[in-house]
Parts: structure tokens; sequence; C-alpha cells
């Protein structure tokens, strides 16, 4: 046996298997090129993730950036051993915070930990990531994968992503700034997205009882379907809008719920009214309500409650963006008005 491998050996029976990594890497190899473009100019398996920003025509357009996870909705992927879903989550949550502020994603690095690598749950996750980026046209150039023993435990792992997107000056310019009159128009959630899953999972498998395999009445799948239906991406949705004067301002339902970041883009001066009766919550929503007989104020601030993003439209204009929304299937629904007040969102 050589100095080497007896240190490979060492270094697993400290619980590190550096073998597993590098098969990781290999299992996501195809999933992760699919994604490239000619402006990616890196090897795979590089230290780092090369995009030639001349030959992508950016010019003096702005660049944005945002990172983020996917918070406890890992353990309920854990529970139903299930890894491609989070991975798309991953990336559809980057992109709907890049959009809002008029973004779109051209590159995407991850970040996956582990106590244990097992190859094929890496790549399950990576291949979700790959197929959320080939949807948006956005290159998965980068990542890293982390064996902690210690850090994490037994069965536990976690996500993180860093999306890079640009910015068209020209459609920075022409945003307007929101005022009273303005119209609030949300977008159909698939279900809590990336948020309020500690909630969840507290409800649902220590109240309630369930199992991610359970079938409760009116729910229509089970538990852990409902809990791991994807982060909808919105960019496909909004990207005929991004540059359009009559959109005022763009709302990613994310933590917080529609109280706090709906809150997040009103000036000084407006108040966002919501009628809470335009829409349908989906069954998930009605089933965590009616097993922690949640307040509204808890309800609409831990939870999407259906509704993941949210346009603010110039009314005069707001049967446009509307039409715009519906041309492409995406169910657009007018949920509220932006009046003079406090700088606050009410919801009733």
């Amino acid at each position: 046996m050589t100095a080497q491998s007896k240190k490979t050996d060492a270094y697993a029976r400290a619980g590190v298997d550096i073998d597993a990594g590098m098969d990781a890497v290999k299992l996501m190899g195809e999933a992760v090129r699919s994604t490239w473009d000619d402006n990616v100019c890196c090897q795979y398996g590089a230290f780092a993730g090369l995009y030639d920003l001349a030959r992508s025509q950016c010019g003096r357009d702005v660049l944005a950036v945002t990172v983020d996870g996917v918070g406890t909705k890992i353990k309920v992927a854990s529970m139903a051993g299930r890894f491609d879903s989070v991975g798309a989550d991953l990336v559809n949550h980057c992109v709907d915070d890049l959009l809002v502020s008029r973004a779109r994603p051209i590159l995407f690095a991850d970040y996956f930990a582990s106590s244990k690598i097992l190859p094929e749950m890496v790549a399950a996750a990576v291949g979700g990531m790959a197929a959320a980026c080939r949807q948006v046209g956005c290159a998965l150039v980068a990542g890293e994968t982390a064996e902690m023993p210690g850090v994490y435990c037994e069965g536990e792992f976690d996500l993180v992503g860093c999306m890079i997107g640009v910015a068209k000056k020209d459609e920075l310019d022409a945003v307007q700034p929101i005022v009273p009159g303005d119209v609030l128009i949300g977008l159909p959630s698939t279900g809590l997205h990336t948020n309020g899953y500690s909630l969840a999972r507290h409800l649902c498998f220590e109240e309630a009882g369930y199992t991610v395999d359970s079938e409760p009445a009116d729910l229509g799948c089970t538990v852990g379907e409902a809990l791991l239906a994807v982060h909808k991406e919105y960019l496909t949705a909004i990207d005929p809008l991004l540059g359009h004067p009559a959109v005022h301002g763009l709302a990613h339902i994310t933590g917080g719920g529609l109280f706090d970041n709906i809150q997040r883009i009103l000036p000084d001066g407006c108040q966002a009214r919501i009628d809470k009766g335009t829409w349908e919550p989906l069954p998930i929503f009605r089933l965590l309500c009616g097993i922690g007989k949640l307040s509204d104020r808890e309800a609409y601030r831990s939870l999407n409650m259906g509704i993941g993003l949210v346009l603010v439209a110039a009314a005069d204009a707001a049967d446009e963006v509307g039409a715009s929304l519906a041309s492409g299937g995406h169910g657009p629904v007018a949920i509220g008005a932006v009046s003079a007040g406090d700088r606050s969102v009410r919801i009733g």
C-alpha cells in the first residue's frame, strides 16, 4: 500500500471519503456542462468558473448578485429521499430574487455540504439545479462539495447557491416610482416555495403526526409531495415586462410573506392594501392553517399563502400588464392597490 493510499484510508476512517467526492463530481459533469453557452471559457472541474463578459455583450449594463439557500425544506427532502427538487428550488429562488431587481441570470455556483457524501444524492441535487438553469438560460459554472462529519449530523445536508445576473441599464432607467393608485397583481405560487418550513414541519409531523407519505383528505397528494412542490421561477412570466415603464415594482414573496416583502419595495407615503378574497389558497395552506389555527397575521407573514410574486403596476396599464401575463398562462390576479398612508401592508 502506498503512502498516499494510507493517507486516504486514514481520512476515510476519520469520516471523509475523498473518492466519494470525486465520484459525485464525475456523476454531475454532464448535467453541469449542459447549462454552458459559448461565453463559458473554463474547463469542467476547474478551481473557478470563467465567463467572457465582452463576448456576452453586457456593455454598460449592471451586474446583480444574490446568495440564498432552501432553508429547512432540505429536512423534508431527506425524509422523502428526494433531492432533485431542492436543487431546482435553489436555482429558482435565486432567479426570482434577481428578477425583482430587473436582472436576468447568467451564472450560478452552488455549495453542497453533508455529513457524508453520497454521490447519487449530490448528482440528483445538481441535476435539479442544471435543469432549472437550462430553463432560464443560466450557466452552472462552479460549485463546492464538502463532507464535514461532526459539523453536520448523520444524514444531514445543506445547499447554498450564488447567482449573478445582468440588469439592462435602459430597463432600470425606465422604472417609475410606486405611487398611490397603483394596482397590485399577484402571480400564483406552486406551494410553500422555500419558506415557512420550520412551521410546516412542526404542524405536519409533530402536531398532526403525519409522515411524508400521509394523504390527508382534500390535499390531493401526499404531504411530502405538497411540501416538495418546486419553487416556481417567474422570469419566464416577467421577462417581457422587466423594462415596461408601467411596472413600478416587483416583490418576491419569501420569508416574511406578503406583509414584509411588499413593504420592502414601498416608498414613504404609500400603503398596500390586499384583499385576501381575490384568490383561493392552495390546499396545503388550508391544511397548515387548520392544524395550527393560524391567525391571518401569522399565516400571511410566515407563508406566501398562494402568491409567489407581486407586481405593482400603474392603474391605467394594469389591464395591459395582466393581459401580457395571462397570455403566457401565468394566472395573474388583481389582489389589491396602493393608497396614500404609512409605509405598511394591510390584508383583509
